[in-house]
C-alpha cells in the first residue's frame, strides 16, 4: 500500500480482520469506529475463565481434609497427657540415621535430607532400599545442627544396611519423654520460634524443667498444602 493521500488523512491503518464485523476490502477504517464486538469479547472471556479457576480452587480447598500426616510408618510413643495443641508423650527405644550439618537451619535440614535420603535409597552395603519414616527431626547440638531420620520398627543394628558415606552414621536412641506442641502451616524460623516460646512457657507454668535443647518435628513432603502440614516443636522433660 502506498503512502496516504490529504483526502485520507482522517482514516488510520488497521490490520485486516480486527474487526467484529466484515472487515473492509482495503486496510483502512474511519478514527472513530463503532465499538466492535472483537474488544469486548476478550476481556469477558478472561473474566469467565478466572471465575472457572476460583470456583475449582475453592473446590479444593473445601475438598482437602483438615489434615494430612504423610503416609508412612510414624516414630512410635504413647501419649501420657495433652492440653490442646501441647501433648506429653513417652518415646519408645528408636534407632536413627543422622548427620550433622553447619550452617543455617533451613539449608541444613535441606542438605541433611539430602545425605540421609542417599542412604535410604540405596547408598548403602548392600545397596538395599529402607522405607521412609516420619518425621524428619532437627537439633542444635554443639554448634551444628543434627538431621535425623527414625529406621522402620523392623529393624535392629545389626540388620540395617551400612552407610557408605561416613557424614551417615547409625545410633540407637534410648526411650523418653518428650513435650511436644503441634501446628501446622510453613515451618520458617519464626513459626518454629513462636511456638518453642509457647512449648517453654508452658512447661514453665507447669514447673517442668526441659532437658535439652528444644528439637523440630516434619512429617510431611514439601507438596503438602500448608494447612495440611503437622510440624512440632519437641523439648525431653524428666518423668515423674
Amino acid at each position: 500500500m502506498g503512502l496516504l493521500s490529504d483526502s485520507d488523512a482522517h482514516r488510520t491503518l488497521v490490520p485486516l480482520g480486527t474487526l467484529g464485523e466484515k472487515p473492509p476490502l482495503i486496510g483502512v477504517v474511519p478514527t472513530s469506529p463503532p465499538p466492535c464486538r472483537a474488544s469486548s469479547y476478550l476481556p469477558e472471556k478472561r473474566t469467565q475463565e478466572m471465575r472457572r479457576f476460583l470456583a475449582i480452587l475453592v473446590g479444593l480447598i473445601a475438598a482437602a481434609p483438615a489434615r494430612a500426616d504423610s503416609d508412612v510408618e510414624h516414630a512410635r510413643y504413647s501419649v501420657v497427657a495433652s492440653t490442646g495443641a501441647i501433648e506429653i508423650r513417652d518415646y519408645a527405644p528408636q534407632i536413627v540415621a543422622e548427620t550433622t550439618v553447619a550452617g543455617e537451619r533451613g539449608a541444613a535440614i535441606s542438605e541433611g535430607f539430602r545425605r540421609l535420603a542417599g542412604y535410604i535409597f540405596g547408598d548403602n552395603s548392600p545397596q538395599r532400599k529402607i522405607a521412609m519414616t516420619a518425621p524428619v527431626g532437627q537439633e542444635w547440638k554443639g554448634g551444628d545442627w543434627k538431621v535425623r531420620f527414625t529406621m522402620p520398627a523392623e529393624y535392629s543394628m545389626a540388620s540395617l544396611p551400612k552407610p557408605n558415606s561416613a557424614d551417615v552414621k547409625l545410633a540407637a536412641a534410648p526411650g523418653k519423654r518428650m513435650a511436644a506442641i503441634r501446628f501446622s502451616g510453613l515451618a520458617g524460623d519464626d513459626a518454629l520460634a513462636e511456638n518453642q516460646a509457647k512449648l517453654l512457657d508452658y512447661l514453665r507454668r507447669q514447673g517442668i524443667s526441659p532437658k535439652g535443647d528444644p528439637q523440630y518435628a516434619f512429617y510431611d513432603p514439601p507438596w503438602t498444602l500448608p494447612w495440611n502440614r503437622r510440624n512440632e516443636v519437641l523439648v525431653e522433660i524428666a518423668r515423674e
